[in-house]
């Protein structure tokens, strides 16, 4: 069978047959296999039997790309993208969107999925991320009885269990189509200072040797552990590009050395002919003219600049999109041999290179250092190996044998053998979208998640005497929201169904907003709050505060500290951190003027300006009070003021 000008493996027929069937499919195939295809045949079908059809992915930068792919394959009126943030063509279509959008639909039966037959869930293993898997849970679990699944990862060891919890929940055929077989076969080597590129047992035979006393040490009757050095970026890097293992990626656990060390390769190497340079430099203009001269200036567009016409790139989510975009341009042209990239990089979109190098095989996960997952590191280096160009594709891990525990590297570079596991919990968001149905949908809807069915299987789901602790649980929950005039025995009330609609910090931000004229809430105070709300804290991060702030401020503070739910839950820290910086924009300051307000990041001051806009739109759509609604759209004038003249 041939589609798109290629030859489809039999796995990909395998999942069109079952799609053809009306089944759903959990397809298990490696990165470069040709998963995508699967997905452009479901939505070309569906398209043109007049039914939609949902794209969600984990992230937006992918949701991005893909909806830029859907509208050159299929036309911009038929496509649309909903990320929050950004909403074009709502009534699309094909409609693209992260699956907490997803979610958010399907919890509040949205009337455009009666159209819908079709979802695609990409990167379906993010199902076990700790901290938003269960929003991929709750997509499956309340999204209506007619609605199929196309679920796609490069690896699922559990795909047979997944796919039957899916079947038991929902009611319908689930296929499973497994490819183990890489297109491009993935060769797994180590760095070390003293060895260079390597293999692991080559790597294990030489640290015998670091165990021997040295003779200096033994002569003073001291044993004395060898000093090795720490390896750099430049060790592995130049003998990738010695032995034409370039483009390759590099992938690092700090945004601050994917520009340092771009900027250090790029002053010592020139990896592009004149011609190269030449496009390069075309590529650039071009993308940089799409916005204003500002942007130009900043430090990293001029670091962008020097490290590309080498032919180093860098990228991480603190850049700002033009950035991203002209990077990642230049990679698919291969007008970049080396990449410094972050963990973002290697989420779906589809940049694949002949080498990945990661800078370690640890990283620090918000507590502590540990050795990544051997899903994550095969998610990194999945990127080696360029189909109908590499033979084969190179993994380079950076070590230090001195600190080396050689088992557990082989334990993650070995296979991917992790299982997808349930991240479910309940939500006062989820209680409150249940609340008005009967108790024994509560009750099969509580029991249909992942979690549930890896303990019980299919009997436990079937028998009604089980399922006593999610039960009382929800009844916990309840209780709660009654108290706090959410619920009114099995009926929202008026309160209840606005924070129904608010899926950030939804009861924190209804107490806030729901009854407005409580806390005297002018414009100001409205982006305030939200930005407290929605700031997510680093370690590293610097404001400046200006003191004292308005008096409106210190008579807020007063004002919130008095009401027991939100003195307890409110952050009043970081409002004050926030204060200056929401000032000055709110003020008229242009956001390349905000930016000497703190230390963050030009794409992560968007990010955080972003999400202060989802909140508003969320806010928007749950209230009923003319004079809320006046004030949040004068807010949302004023955070897009300057960003869509920027054109972000």
């Amino acid at each position: 069978m041939d589609f798109k000008n290629k030859h489809l493996d039999l796995f990909q027929e395998q999942a069109i047959q079952s799609f053809v069937q009306g089944n759903s499919v959990v397809v298990s195939a490696p990165t470069g296999s040709g998963k995508t295809l699967i997905a452009d045949y479901v939505i070309q079908e569906d398209l043109r039997a007049g039914k939609k059809v949902i794209y969600t992915a984990p992230i937006k930068a992918l949701s991005n790309q893909k909806y830029k792919e859907f509208v050159e394959d299929h036309g911009a009126d038929n496509v649309g993208i909903l990320t929050g943030d950004m909403v074009i063509n709502p009534q699309g279509m094909i409609l693209v969107m992260t699956t907490e959008v997803f979610r958010n639909m399907v919890v509040a039966r949205d009337h455009f999925m009666d159209d819908v037959r079709y979802v695609i869930l990409d990167e379906i293993h993010f199902l076990s991320d700790p901290e938003r898997g269960h929003v991929w849970e709750e997509s499956i679990v309340f999204a209506p009885d007619h609605v199929r699944f196309l679920c796609l990862s490069a690896t699922i060891p559990n795909a047979d269990e997944l796919a039957r919890w899916i079947e038991v929940v929902k009611n319908h055929k689930v296929d499973v189509i497994r490819h183990d077989i890489r297109p491009v076969p993935l060769q797994h080597f180590v760095y070390d200072v003293d060895l260079g590129i390597t293999t692991l047992p080559k790597l294990k035979d030489h640290m015998e040797l670091d165990s021997v006393q040295d003779y200096k040490s033994f002569y003073k009757g001291k044993y004395k552990r060898a000093f090795i050095k720490n390896p750099i970026h430049l060790g592995p890097v130049e003998e990738l590009i010695k032995n034409r293992d370039i483009p390759a990626i590099y992938f690092v656990f700090s945004r601050l050395n994917t520009q340092l060390f771009a900027k250090m390769l790029s002053k010592k190497r020139n990896l592009l002919s004149s011609e190269e340079k030449v496009k390069v430099v075309r590529e650039v203009t071009e993308g940089l003219s799409k916005v204003e001269a500002g942007v130009r200036q900043l430090p990293s567009t001029q670091l962008l600049r020097e490290t590309l016409s080498n032919g180093v790139g860098f990228h991480h989510a603190g850049l700002l999109p033009v950035h991203k975009d002209i990077v990642e341009k230049l990679f698919a042209q291969g007008l970049v041999k080396i990449l410094y990239a972050t963990e973002t990089f290697a989420v779906g979109i589809n940049m694949p290179a002949k080498a990945v190098c990661l800078d370690s095989i640890e990283k620090f996960d918000g507590i502590h250092h540990r050795y990544l997952f051997p899903r994550e590191y095969y998610q990194l280096v999945g990127r080696a190996g360029r189909r109908g160009i590499d033979t084969y594709g190179k993994a380079v891990v950076m070590v230090n044998r001195r600190f080396l525990d050689p088992n557990k590297l082989n334990y993650v570079v070995s296979e991917d053998k992790e299982p997808v596991k349930s991240q479910f919990k309940l939500t006062f968001n989820s209680v409150l979208n249940m609340i008005e149905r009967p108790a024994d949908e509560i009750k099969t809807i509580l029991k249909s998640n992942l979690d549930f069915f890896q303990k019980h299987g299919e009997k436990g789901f079937r028998d009604n005497r089980i399922g006593a602790l999610m039960w009382a649980t929800f009844v916990k929950k309840k209780n709660q929201l009654e108290k706090m005039g959410y619920v009114q025995g099995n009926q929202l009330t008026e309160k209840g169904w606005f924070a129904s609609r608010i899926y950030t910090q939804e009861l924190t931000v209804t107490e806030l907003f729901f009854d407005h004229k409580r806390f005297d809430l002018d414009e100001f105070k409205t982006l305030l709050l939200l930005a407290t709300v929605v700031y997510e804290p680093r370690r590293m991060d610097r404001f400046i505060v200006n003191k004292p702030h308005p008096r409106q401020v210190r008579e807020l503070v007063k004002d919130l500290n008095e009401d027991p739910y939100i003195s307890k839950h409110f952050d009043f820290r970081h409002m004050d951190k926030l204060c200056t910086l929401m000032w000055a924009w709110y003020k008229g300051a242009t956001f390349l003027e905000v930016l000497k307000f703190t230390n963050l990041l030009e794409g992560d001051i968007l990010r955080f300006f972003r999400q202060i806009i989802d909140v508003l739109t969320q806010l928007k759509k749950a209230s009923t009070d003319q004079d809320l609604i006046d004030k949040l759209n004068a807010c949302l004038n004023v955070m897009n003021r300057d960003l869509v003249k920027l054109g972000f």
